[in-house]
């Protein structure tokens, strides 16, 4: 099964993470106030601090446990500040089989109904995850002053500030901030699409370059209804060249 359209999705919703890279604030948040003040100071800032970085983005694609796409592309900012992707090694599209006569016709037309269900999921996954990542500095205020907000000490030195219904009702956008640093180490989000049952998750996982500057090393979108997992990982950071 072709999963073209599923990379190009994939490909979107890396370039929605690639800006929650951040650098450091000077105080480290210590109540809610100073938290959201934190995290919304880094949001702000998030645009400027790979810009002078080139790096290599390998999306995979899987479905039911098996792999079924992998691309890399080489990803940097423009000077006009849009995000740049360069396919790296991009194999040649294959050729349509045909299974000849009214059963292979046949058999075309599901595989493309199911291909075009697919992208749909996709498609609305991927909008809905929009509203979640970067998350919207006035939703996280929001979130805060009506009393969704939670902050909880985890190990090494961290802290989970916890957002319910941040988008629609029973959902969870989560943050881990390194409490010293200030600085984001993960990023999950719990969600769903119709129903509940429905469920879309995504989990992001943040590392540090050499100058401090915070970036996406890996982004983990899992929609459980359709089996498919698409895993994002950003490698090979290097200044840019001019």
């Amino acid at each position: 099964m072709k999963t073209n359209h599923v990379v190009a999705l994939a490909v979107v919703t890396i370039a929605m993470l690639t800006s929650l890279s951040v650098g450091g604030v000077a105080q480290a948040p210590a109540t809610p106030d100073q938290m959201v003040a934190a995290l919304k100071q880094n949001l702000a800032e998030s645009q400027k601090n790979l810009r002078k970085y080139e790096w290599v983005e390998t999306t995979t694609i899987s479905l039911k446990g098996e792999e079924k796409s992998r691309k890399q592309q080489r990803v940097y900012y423009g000077a006009d500040g849009t995000l740049t992707k360069l396919p790296i090694g991009e194999p040649p599209p294959q050729a349509a089989q045909s299974g000849g006569g009214r059963r292979g016709r046949l058999k075309e037309d599901v595989v493309a109904h199911k291909k075009d269900e697919m992208k749909d999921y996709m498609e609305r996954a991927s909008t809905l995850i929009h509203q979640y990542v970067p998350p919207s500095p006035a939703q996280i205020q929001k979130a805060k002053d009506a009393g969704n907000m939670a902050l909880r000490p985890q190990p090494q030195g961290q802290v989970r500030a916890e957002f319910q219904n941040f988008i629609q009702p029973s959902d969870m956008l989560a943050i881990t901030v390194d409490a010293k640093a200030a600085l984001p180490s993960a990023l999950s989000v719990a969600t769903y699409l119709d129903k509940p049952e429905d469920a879309v998750t995504l989990a992001v996982r943040f590392a540090t370059l050499p100058d401090g500057t915070n970036y996406t090393a890996q982004t983990t979108l899992d929609a459980k209804a359709k089996n498919i997992r698409v895993v994002v990982e950003n490698s090979g950071y290097r200044p840019l060249t001019p």
